[in-house]
């Protein structure tokens, strides 16, 4: 019998902090694919399969919705009117997507200049209340923890339980689509929020016996943004990769528990890095995704060669953004490949073809 997907809260309900009573608020979120990367092993001249999970095609274009269809769920369950967010950019364009489902008001502190440009589109479309403060989302977010012992708001960011019980979900899907948990699973770290929650999810599965292993951990930071790396907070972050511009990470202890957990590890990329591997995974692939996301391949790139990664593995990327999200980086990258202009003639496509083949 034919049944329509409703979200990710209806098919793991069992596994999720809800009753039979709670009204779920969903966009359908989840079930996204898992591609398995054809050319780029081969450039690697390794025998590896690395599968990427493309969060990127969730309803707001970034694994954020995981997390929010919870949050904002419980939210008003618990009577709560409005939600507040600091955010980069993805978090706030959840946040307003799935308030303005839930009928309630998402505010949401944004960094004055410090978001990528469809983010912003995104949350404006929404109807968010939109408040960009003169200083980063470190800045914001400690100012979103102080507001919401003022105002009748519930905060909606990662340090927010049920957001880590929506992201777990991913950690399922994996799972169920593969019928095995990988060797190893590669993500960006920002906040530090999603490599908890994979984690959460990879040792929930394993308890049950759903799966018989669980995969090592690897978190993959912005050079201008690794705390983890540095072992400390980073008072100024800076990367190309917005989403993962974050120096003091809400999901610190969490972070360092699944890495040691898995027996994993944390390393750094520099903004080329991160660049040639979002550029690597269009051209090669056919996958656009959003500088932060392509720093868990240019991790894992690095890996295989290296050989810590060994041969034979079974690798998960997590690409957590859609590259929509952020136009400018992607058109600055293709400087170098205008649009070819000619007359409208037929003799002058034919020669533009020709050149071009």
């Amino acid at each position: 019998m034919h049944k329509h997907y409703t979200g990710l809260i209806e098919r793991y309900r069992n596994r999720l902090p809800v009753s039979a009573n709670t009204r779920i608020i969903s966009l359908n979120e989840g079930n996204t694919p898992m591609i398995q990367l054809q050319n780029i092993p081969k450039m690697l001249g390794k025998e590896v399969d690395i599968y990427v999970k493309f969060e990127g095609l969730n309803p707001t274009g970034s694994f954020k919705d995981r997390g929010m269809t919870m949050a904002v769920t419980k939210a008003v369950e618990e009577g709560s009117q409005a939600i507040i967010c600091a955010s980069t950019g993805n978090t706030s364009a959840a946040a307003a997507a799935y308030a303005a489902r839930a009928g309630i008001k998402a505010f949401v502190l944004i960094p004055d200049g410090k978001i990528a440009l469809g983010k912003l589109a995104q949350t404006l479309m929404y109807n968010a209340t939109i408040i960009q403060i003169n200083g980063n989302f470190d800045q914001g977010m400690e100012l979103v923890k102080e507001v919401a012992n003022h105002a009748p708001v519930t905060i909606v960011n990662s340090i927010n339980p049920f957001r880590l019980e929506g992201q777990k979900t991913a950690a399922f899907e994996i799972v169920d689509d593969l019928g095995f948990a990988p060797d190893y699973h590669c993500l960006p770290v920002g906040n530090a929020g999603n490599i908890s929650a994979y984690w959460k999810g990879y040792k929930e599965y394993a308890l049950d016996r759903v799966c018989g292993n669980r995969p090592i951990m690897c978190g993959y930071q912005a050079a201008g943004a690794a705390p983890f790396l540095a072992g400390h907070p980073i008072e100024n972050p800076e990367t190309v990769a917005t989403a993962i511009r974050i120096g003091n990470p809400q999901s610190w202890a969490l972070a360092w528990a699944a890495q040691q957990e898995s027996g994993g590890w944390f390393d750094k990329f520099s903004d080329e890095d991160i660049l040639v591997a979002q550029k690597m995974l269009s051209q090669y692939e056919g996958v656009f995704c959003e500088p932060a996301s392509a720093t868990s391949l240019a991790g894992a790139m690095q890996d295989i060669k290296s050989g810590k990664i060994p041969e034979g593995s079974k690798i998960v990327c997590t690409l957590t953004g859609n590259g929509i999200k952020d136009p400018e980086i992607a058109m600055q990258q293709c400087l170098d490949s205008k649009p070819v202009t000619i007359d409208a003639d037929l003799d002058a496509v034919k020669r533009a073809i020709l050149d071009n083949l």
